[in-house]
């Protein structure tokens, strides 16, 4: 990419948005469009039109998405579905109206079938039933990659879409129960700790395994790709190995510095048992994720702390 070429991040104020415009100013690129909620709704599809027309960027980063864990996802299936296609559907179509050079659609490793063979390989899309838990989440991300391949075959637009695996980082959601797992699990041993607590109470059996990449290295590993890879194919961005929810739920725990007990709500679902994403693919183009967990656990703890004078440390 040149060096001052436009670049519209959507999502810029989320976790991943604030990381990806971060890590593009630290690589020299400062012509960077974000808009806010209130300058533009990407639900609507002439106003996003009409702002990228007017815009004119050279490249899209769709980075915007109605997030959320289990329980979010639970509670509101039809905003889930409904909100990540609009925006989806519209950013895509304005993209390519507007003539942007390449676009890079975000899309989830919730994507994949429930019981996908580990480590999960790109081609296992669509080969399964997929987790309940997520269903309406993962069903509008399938249907933005499979623009994106609609768009390249017919239209010969150049848009890419890169899958990564669970996030967390700076910037993330720490709601107690619309969170993902990370960020619940920070703010609530953080509260416990403050209260001196006896007991944190966990979600689910602690058995299912997951890989955690800090967004930090998925913003570094957008670059690449915008610069790298040209294919139809989605690609897999993560670390190439997992831990069980208990092992993190330690961790987190030994992180924050809470000393009592932990229990564990059965009543809870678990979601997909195992979910590892094959990374080989851009292993092999040149991209690796560098950050630990445990470093990675202890900067996200430590923004958590800072964001808001009124948190505590210890």
């Amino acid at each position: 990419m040149e060096q001052n070429a436009k670049i519209f991040v959507t999502g810029h104020q989320g976790m991943v948005g604030s990381a990806i415009c971060n890590q593009l100013k630290k690589s020299g690129f400062d012509n960077l469009l974000v808009a806010t909620r209130k300058q533009i709704d990407l639900t609507r599809q002439s106003i996003v039109e009409e702002f990228v027309k007017k815009e004119s960027p050279d490249y899209m980063i769709i980075a915007s998405a109605k997030v959320g864990g289990i329980h979010a996802n639970s509670t509101y299936p039809a905003e889930f579905i409904r909100n990540n296609l609009q925006m989806t559907v519209n950013l895509i179509e304005s993209a390519r109206l507007a003539n942007v050079k390449k676009l890079l659609f975000l899309g989830s490793s919730c994507i994949y079938p429930k019981m996908a063979k580990q480590p999960i390989t790109e081609d296992s899309l669509l080969s399964g039933p997929l987790e309940q838990t997520n269903q309406w989440y993962a069903i509008a991300k399938i249907s933005g990659i499979k623009l994106c391949q609609a768009f390249r075959e017919q239209y010969n637009f150049n848009a890419i879409a890169a899958m990564p695996t669970n996030l967390y980082g700076p910037n993330d959601n720490f709601h107690n129960e619309n969170s993902h797992v990370i960020p619940a699990l920070i703010n609530r041993f953080h509260k416990a700790k403050l209260n001196n607590d006896p007991h944190v109470l966990a979600w689910g059996s602690g058995s299912p395994r997951r890989e955690f990449l800090h967004v930090e290295d998925l913003a570094k590993a957008l670059i690449f790709l915008l610069e790298n890879y040209e294919e139809s194919i989605p690609i897999n961005v993560g670390v190439g190995n997992d831990i069980s929810i208990k092992e993190l739920t330690e961790l987190v725990a030994k992180t924050v510095g809470y000393k009592g007990k932990i229990e564990w709500d059965r009543t809870k679902q678990d979601g997909t048992p195992k979910k590892l994403l094959d990374v080989s693919r851009i292993n092999k183009l040149g991209w690796k994720a560098k950050k630990s967990l445990e470093d990675g656990l202890a900067e996200t703890y430590q923004w958590y702390c800072d964001k808001d004078n009124n948190i505590r440390r210890k």
